[in-house]
């Protein structure tokens, strides 16, 4: 019988572990009402695992709420959860048994909480779905495991549940085996085991069943041992979304160290690393650790941090990556996988927010290419939206590169959610990356940075000096709007105020960088590169660009956000009509020069590129 302590919310208890032994991460999952937290509550009654006088407390509070005891009260910590009898937030339990550390995430099957079960499955190894043996399959039930398969949790055992209210038939249990199992069949999932079960009895939970002396199979505790745990993925190439680059500067302590979980592979310090989607690389200098020696590696599966040799500047949501080791993909264009939660359907040309690790970027649906529902299976292309609790293969297009893997390379990194209005609408994982109109851009940017040599100034030290951020800001209208005044006015009155300020008409690199090649639409990519490559070379020396040019399009943007690091660009329409698609920061409305700058400068005090006055 395994020794098993829980803990329904954090922090973790400490318990004793095999030595050696990795803890298996399971989740729970099933229509509402199917008895998961019951079974699950049973599970730890039986082997004697609660705390001293936890049974008896819910079984007191019960009473004195007039209100039937029930085994999933162990587990529906929350008030209001108790109230609605539905769980609607996963619940945390730790256990162990002689084999190995547990920790099941008890995931909602309530329709309107299935996205709390997806956040729960997308950290679990293997996965344990029950189905009420009198109700028989559901549509969640299929919905259920259609998202275990996505999210690539092959390990299943299936319990059909309240058996007892079947008075123990055979032929049931038999006919749900042969239902879901040619279901699960269908998406590639073989469970181990199917295990008829009554988790208000506690039949075939911990100990076997004298009302199901017709069943060989092994009880919810044997199966839970049975499965496999993965190994951290050590032998994967190396990823680590970065989190954050923390600097300190108290007593002399210059260290930049950037943050993140290694999600596969292994660092090691001397290591070359390369960040992506950037393409910038340096050389592992030291690992850092809070309260802890420093080490000389840090593996999968563990929050670290890292010191570089050559300085350079990256942000959040890049892929920390190893130069010898497979590169990640890196586009703004994605097929996918993903299935849809939100109440409104998902459609094409709304925004939405992806994100990916730690990348968070703007996205939009560009083509619908099939919509299947989870239920049935059943397939329909050519869907202008993705309705609720479908699942689609769409292609989803960026407001700016992002680096992941496919899902069939490194799972963890090419799993995404999309949100609208503040909250998880949807999630899934990426098939395939397609080419963009940036790819040759970005072909070149990455050579660029692989071999730039990084200046012995930081840019934090520029900005302290200049008492400025580097910006790109990109002046542009209709062919009427005199731009030019605007952004030469506004050069001027920043160099009276003592900022580093350059003003570069479009026309000084059409006719000076841009000389060798013809001024023809087929040619507008390369003209919009050499802008951006003049550009990141000014604003690496800290300097405010001020930059005017026609009618810019949202793709124009795009291919200089590819040389340029984009929260270092802003786009500014002057004039009453935008005539283009693209994404302005600021308009400023015809009229006279010193109130259009006024306004200029107002915004970029509001964006911290330069400082208000106290």
């Amino acid at each position: 019988m395994g020794q098993i302590s829980t803990s329904i919310a954090p922090p973790e208890p400490r318990v004793s572990a095999p030595v050696g032994v990795q803890r298996m991460n399971i989740v729970i999952v099933g229509h509402v009402d199917h008895g998961k937290s019951t079974v699950i509550g049973r599970l730890l009654a039986d082997t004697h695992s609660l705390p001293e006088g936890k049974l008896e407390q819910v079984r007191a509070q019960c009473e004195l709420n007039s209100r039937p005891f029930e085994y999933a009260f162990l587990l529906d910590a929350l008030k209001d959860e108790q109230a609605q009898g539905i769980t609607i937030d996963a619940a945390r339990v730790f256990f162990k048994t002689e084999s190995r550390p547990y920790l099941i995430l008890d995931a909602p099957g309530h329709i309107e909480f299935l996205k709390n079960m997806i956040t729960g499955a997308a950290r679990a190894e293997a996965a344990l779905l029950v189905i009420d043996a009198a109700e028989g399959v559901q549509e969640n039930s299929r919905r259920h495991g259609y998202m275990m398969s996505l999210l690539g949790i092959r390990q299943l055992a299936v319990l059909v549940n309240k058996m007892d209210l079947v008075s123990w038939d055979q032929a049931v249990f038999d006919g749900i085996v042969r239902e879901y199992g040619a279901f699960l069949d269908q998406v590639g999932i073989r469970p181990s085991a199917f295990i008829p079960v009554s988790g208000r009895g506690g039949d075939n939970i911990a100990d076997r069943s004298q009302h199901l002396a017709w069943y060989r199979g092994p009880t919810v505790l044997e199966a839970l041992d049975a499965f496999r745990s993965e190994p951290a993925p050590t032998d994967r190439p190396f990823r680590m979304p970065v989190q954050d680059v923390y600097k300190f500067t108290k007593q002399g302590d210059d260290r930049r160290i950037v943050a993140g979980t290694i999600e596969s592979g292994t660092v090691r310090v001397g290591d070359h690393v390369i960040f992506y989607p950037s393409g910038k690389k340096s050389r592992v200098k030291s690992i850092e650790a809070f309260n802890r020696p420093a080490a000389t590696r840090a593996d999968a599966g563990h929050a670290v941090g890292f010191t570089l040799q050559e300085q350079i500047y990256i942000t959040r949501g890049e892929v920390a990556t190893l130069e010898p080791e497979p590169r990640p993909q890196v586009t703004t264009r994605l097929r996918v996988s993903l299935f849809w939660l939100g109440k409104q359907p998902m459609v094409k040309r709304k925004e939405y927010m992806l994100k990916l690790g730690t990348a968070r970027v703007t996205a939009r649906v560009e083509e619908i290419l099939r919509v299947m529902d989870a239920s049935t299976l059943g397939t329909t292309e050519q869907r202008s939206a993705i309705q609720r609790h479908d699942v689609a293969e769409a292609v989803l297009k960026l407001d700016r590169a992002i680096a992941c893997d496919l899902a069939e390379d490194i799972a963890s990194t090419s799993r995404f959610v999309i949100v609208d209005d503040f909250e998880i609408r949807g999630g899934g994982i990426v098939r395939e990356t397609l080419p963009d109109r940036q790819t040759s851009v970005r072909d070149q940017v990455l050579l660029r940075n692989y071999k730039w040599e990084p200046s012995t100034v930081q840019p934090e030290r520029r900005a302290e000096k200049y008492n400025q951020k580097a910006a790109l800001i990109l002046i542009t209208g209709d062919s009427e709007t005199d731009r030019k005044a605007v952004a030469k006015a506004l050069e001027g009155k920043l160099f009276e105020d003592g900022k580093v300020v350059y003003f570069v008409g479009i026309g000084s690199v059409l006719y000076g960088i841009d000389a060798d090649i013809e001024r023809k639409p087929e040619n507008r990519l390369e003209h919009m590169r050499r802008l951006a490559e003049v550009a990141n070379l000014m604003l690496d020396a800290g300097m405010i660009l001020i930059v005017t040019a026609a009618e810019l399009t949202q793709d124009d943007l795009e291919v200089i956000k590819t040389a340029v690091q984009p929260d270092w660009i802003e786009t500014i329409w002057a004039g009453d009509d935008i005539t283009t698609d693209l994404a302005v920061d600021l308009q400023l409305p015809t009229g006279a020069v010193p109130e259009a700058v006024d306004q200029v400068k107002s915004h970029l005090q509001d964006k911290g590129i330069i400082f208000r006055p106290w």
